[in-house]
């Protein structure tokens, strides 16, 4: 089973520049748990940038139990009933989270 750190490496593999558009956004992912930690996924001119850490000023960010993190990426938890339910969190923009969701083929 992939670990989330490996989950964040191969998303930048799973980008789609077509559907990403004009899409210019820093979304943080704050995972807490189990092999939890911090991921900033920038998707600017056409392209994506994963690194671990934190980022100054995100266009929103994402908090979440890592474990349901996985679940959601490897298709065992819905991310709308994972919202709904309160599992994920979001601070800022919530559209750019949802846009940023749909540029990869996961």
């Amino acid at each position: 089973m992939a670990t989330v750190a490996e989950l964040f490496e191969k998303m930048s593999g799973q980008f789609n520049a077509e559907k990403a558009g004009d899409m210019n956004a820093v979304i943080l992912f704050d995972l807490s748990g189990d092999g939890g930690g911090q991921w900033a996924v920038t998707i600017a001119d056409g392209a994506c940038n994963i690194a671990a850490g934190p980022v100054d000023s995100p266009k929103a960010t994402v908090r979440m139990d890592a474990g349901d993190y996985h679940d959601m990426i490897t298709g065992k938890l819905n991310p709308m009933m994972a919202f709904m339910s309160g599992k994920v969190k979001v601070e800022g923009d919530l559209n750019a989270v949802m846009k940023s969701m749909q540029v990869f083929d996961i």
